[in-house]
């Protein structure tokens, strides 16, 4: 007979199985790759866009018409706008700019909303920022960065502005230097900064990517080493001759339903190297939401493969392989070593105020080079969901920033997923310090260097070198809405590492710049020294044109 005392004993064995159970799942967890930081509590504002300048600082960047943020400006400099909507007179900072070196933030102050707007570094270094909301959406401004100790802020310009609105819109800086402003709701067409005679060019490709959700909002731009635009919007993708404003291909769909805005995965060029000679570019596209999450307002699962092609192939195709983990709003991260990070997000819903729900804490790394069905490798969780309206960018010293999240039209603080004022860094593998002894110390390199050039780079290893010390370029892209736009990451060619004499743990090694701006369009760029998949600290590096 089933006794009282043996269901009382049968739910002690079950009840203690779950405890050990959980505690393994503890440790297991406890012993996944990468490290969480909390670099600041409270940074004033939810970081809906975020870019590092070359002098290492950071700038955070909110909408404007949110109401008072949690971070004063000045004294004396409120900012007065007629037109917001929620707050005439606001005497708070609705951008700030960051220093990790002492993970400090100073206010700045923008006036016109840049709810959804988009942004891109110009050759000088100076950030360029355009379009928004209401009286954002055909805003142009800038950002001219300074060191950490001098002050810059935000100008808006009064002599130019978009030839049409651009809200959820894509930047992309071409070889020229000029930068190619793709889409927006609403607005069917792209345009240039500068301006050009021709402005707005008119895109039947993202007319015909509409559906009922506007799946084609912040489509994914990338310049391939053809010196044409690879494009995709929703599930299709073209190649875009920008200098005769033709389609020369239209690629094969990838599967798997809507991947841009509002049901955004995330998208990558991956790293251009020598060994085809920059010949190749290949894109992944990773995750999304189910066709109907967004309209319906309904929690439906997220998608959870990545599509793989080569887009400068003759015959290109998708390989699809499944991530660990279902994700809408992942942002995709480029390291130095050529490995992707997969970070932020949700697993169920989609974009929009309050639409996702079951946070992805979980990073993953993707590494192209890995045989398939080895190529994810899930990572140390955080602690703090990433939702709609978060962001993260790599820093010079190879972590990964995180910033924002705010799922809620206004700042709000008592919801299972509040506003966030947290900011995070995120070590990967190669920070922990049974790597220090590989990790390269960059102690001698060039500040500019011209396309085509060879320039020496002295570095200093603990243990002797053994194979070849990389050398490689990583852009510092504008991220926003899970996409990082004019990410890039180039390798280059470089000889061995002689001994220098400067010591017996210094090398010289000579590295080539970038054939030409197709490659890399120019621009500073973060310089890290990679041995054994082990990156240096970067140092900036401005390519320009030959003299």
């Amino acid at each position: 007979m089933y006794t009282c005392r043996m269901a009382a004993e049968t739910a002690a064995v079950i009840i203690q199985s779950f405890v050990l159970l959980n505690l393994l799942f503890k440790v297991a967890e406890s012993q996944l790759p990468g490290k969480w930081e909390t670099l600041m509590e409270n940074a004033g504002i939810a970081s809906m866009h975020t870019a590092v300048t070359h002098y290492g600082t950071v700038v955070f960047l909110d909408r404007t018409d949110i109401g008072e943020s949690r971070i004063s400006l000045p004294k004396g400099s409120c900012r007065d706008n007629p037109t917001d909507q929620t707050l005439k007179h606001d005497c708070t900072a609705h951008s700030v700019v960051f220093n990790p070196a002492t993970n400090e933030v100073r206010p700045l102050k923008i006036i016109t909303d840049t709810w959804c707007s988009s942004g891109q570094f110009l050759p000088d270094g100076t950030l360029l920022q355009t379009g928004g909301d209401l009286d954002g959406n055909k805003k142009i401004r800038k950002f001219v960065p300074c060191p950490p100790e001098e002050f810059c802020d935000w100008t808006e310009l009064d002599d130019v502005e978009l030839k049409e609105g651009r809200w959820y819109a894509t930047n992309q800086i071409l070889p020229d230097g000029r930068v190619i402003i793709v889409g927006g709701r609403g607005g069917h067409s792209l345009e240039y900064y500068p301006p050009s005679p021709t402005d707005p060019v008119d895109m039947p490709f993202l007319i015909h990517t509409g559906d009922e959700q506007m799946d084609n909002l912040y489509p994914y731009v990338h310049l391939l080493p053809n010196d044409h635009l690879f494009i995709f919007a929703n599930t299709e993708s073209i190649l875009y001759d920008y200098k005769t404003n033709q389609v020369v291909k239209n690629y094969p769909p990838l599967e798997g339903g809507p991947r841009n805005y509002p049901s955004a995965g995330s998208s990558v060029m991956l790293a251009l190297t020598p060994e085809d000679d920059y010949a190749k570019g290949e894109i992944v596209v990773c995750g999304g939401a189910r066709f109907g999450a967004f309209l319906q307002r309904i929690p439906l699962s997220a998608n959870g493969s990545c599509g793989r092609m080569v887009a400068t192939d003759p015959e290109p195709s998708w390989v699809v392989e499944d991530m660990p983990f279902v994700r809408i709003m992942g942002d995709m991260v480029m390291l130095p070593t050529g490995d992707v990070m997969i970070i932020n997000g949700a697993q169920a819903g989609s974009q929009g105020f309050e639409l996702a729900s079951q946070p992805c804490l979980n990073p993953v790394l993707y590494q192209p080079s890995a045989a398939p069905g080895l190529q994810f490798m899930t990572l140390t969780p955080t602690t703090v969901p990433r939702m709609y309206h978060s962001t993260a960018v790599l820093l010079p010293d190879g972590r990964i920033l995180i910033a924002g999240s705010n799922p809620h039209y206004y700042y709000v603080f008592d919801e299972p997923f509040p506003t966030e004022l947290r900011v995070e860094a995120f070590s990967p593998e190669y920070l922990e310090p049974g790597m220090a002894n590989l990790r390269p110390h960059i102690i001698k390199s060039p500040e500019v260097v011209a396309y085509g050039s060879t320039f020496n780079m002295e570095v200093s290893v603990e243990l002797p070198v053994v194979g070849i010390i990389e050398v490689n370029m990583g852009s510092a892209p504008f991220a926003t809405h899970s996409f990082s736009q004019g990410q890039r990451l180039v390798k280059l060619k470089v000889s061995s590492a002689i001994p220098s004499g400067a010591g017996v743990s210094t090398y010289t090694i000579t590295a080539t710049a970038p054939p030409n701006a197709i490659v890399a369009p120019p621009s500073y760029y973060m310089v890290f020294a990679v041995n054994q998949g082990v990156p240096s600290v970067a140092k900036w590096v401005q390519l320009v044109n030959p003299q």
